[in-house]
This record gives structure tokens, sequence and C-alpha cells, in this order.
């Protein structure tokens, strides 16, 4: 049988007694349906989990006794960084999840000349609050250890300098494959588009940037398909999905 895995962004111990939040607290109510003493795992993002005991479930609280602490891993040894290109709707929440399951590191949501969706400040918050509880449900059901880290939204000129590793972005037109390439000190940020890709500027400030143009194959790949496609392929070939178990 399964073990539920849950992720609560609060400093966890041995043999503590928590209380969780109300969002948590409804899901192992109502969604899980979890009764007393119930076995479940907890983590927070930081590296390990904890084995708990669920010691109460009413409709005022769930509380949760931790007792030991596992020292787990499956995080993959190459450091890898995604700037996005900001889709519309499913099409970003899918390529964010999938993207924690293939295991990034970082996430840079970004704007770009072509992306169709606008954000006012408030609409901004929101939206990164929105791809974080994505990211958070993807590392539970992935039985990752530590939370891939979120970026602010922010524009593709001033995200471009801040970037390290073997530098790449994908482009239907170009000439490079990624298996003519290495890591660079075992990072690699890779770079994808919105729906209408990128621009003709936005390509020669990414190479000026250090960044280097790849194709993946012959067709043109939608912009969720060629993220996930890409990230796939970097972890075959530098990652840990061709690694023996």
């Amino acid at each position: 049988m399964r073990q539920t895995r849950l992720y609560t962004p609060i400093p966890l111990t041995s043999n503590q007694a928590i209380e969780l939040d109300d969002d948590n607290a409804h899901y192992v109510r109502t969604v899980l349906r979890l009764k007393k003493d119930a076995q479940i795992i907890l983590f927070n993002g930081l590296g390990g989990e904890y084995f708990g005991i669920v010691t109460e479930v009413s409709r005022k609280s769930v509380r949760i006794v931790l007792e030991q602490w596992i020292e787990r891993s499956v995080e993959s040894p190459l450091q890898l960084s995604l700037g996005l290109g900001i889709s519309r709707g499913d099409r970003m929440d899918l390529t964010v999840q999938k993207s924690v399951e293939l295991g990034v590191h970082h996430i840079s949501p970004l704007c770009t000349e072509r992306c169709v969706v606008q954000f006012n400040a408030e609409k901004k918050s929101h939206r990164l609050t929105h791809w974080q509880k994505i990211a958070q449900h993807a590392a539970e059901q992935s039985g990752r250890t530590l939370l891939p880290q979120f970026t602010d939204i922010t524009t593709l000129s001033d995200w471009l300098p801040q970037q390290q590793g073997l530098k790449v972005f994908l482009d239907p037109y170009a000439n490079t494959s990624l298996a003519e390439l290495s890591p660079i000190d075992n990072k690699v940020t890779l770079l994808t588009g919105p729906e209408g890709g990128f621009s003709s500027a936005e390509r020669e400030l990414a190479t000026a940037a250090g960044f280097i143009a790849v194709r993946l194959g012959s067709r043109i790949l939608r912009t969720e398909t060629a993220s996930l496609a890409a990230l796939a392929a970097v972890q075959m070939l530098w990652g840990d999905f061709g690694a023996s178990s």
C-alpha cells in the first residue's frame, strides 16, 4: 500500500506534535479521509522526511506526532534550472507539475514578447502562489524531499544575465542538438518559450548572454511538449535517468 506523503512549510523535528494548517487539515480529513492512528509521511522541502502518526482528526483540527526522521533523497545529481516563458492556463500548470517530477531544481516564470498572459502586481502574486502549490503537490506525489525553488515572475532580459552552467534555449530552427553539448560544473539552465516562441530580438539577447540554441528533432513541438521533452533528454544524457538503481 502506498504511503501518504504531505508537504508542510514548517520546521519539523522528531517527537514533535504538530497541528496541520487549514488547507492540509482539509485535505487529510476530507480528501484522504485518514483516521486516528493512520500513518503519514511529512516533509518540509528541506531534505529528508518524517514518519508520523495521526493522533486527532476532527472538524477543529488534525494533529500528527512525528516519530522517525528518514534520511532519503531522490534528487538528480544534475543541478537543473528552467526559465519558462509563461503560457496560458493548463499548459503552464502542466509544465510546472511535470518539470518537478522530472527533477528540476529552480523554476523561473518569464514574461516574453509573445506571452499572451498579462499580469498586474496582484495577479502576479496569485499566479506564483498557484504554481508553487502545484509544485508542492508534484513533490508529494513523486517522492521528492527537496522542494524546487521559484523566482519571482520577471522579464527575459532581467533573467538572462544571472544564469550559470551550460545555458541552452529551445529553437526548432537551430542546428545543434543536446547530445553535442556537456554540462558546466554539473549545471544546466534550460530556457523555453511561450506558445508563440521567441522573437528574433529575444534569440539575439539569449545568444549574447551565452545561451546556445538547440533543437529537439525535426518536428515543431508545442511549448509544454518541448519543455518536458528537453528536461527528459537532459536527465537521460547527464542526470539520473540513465543511472542504474
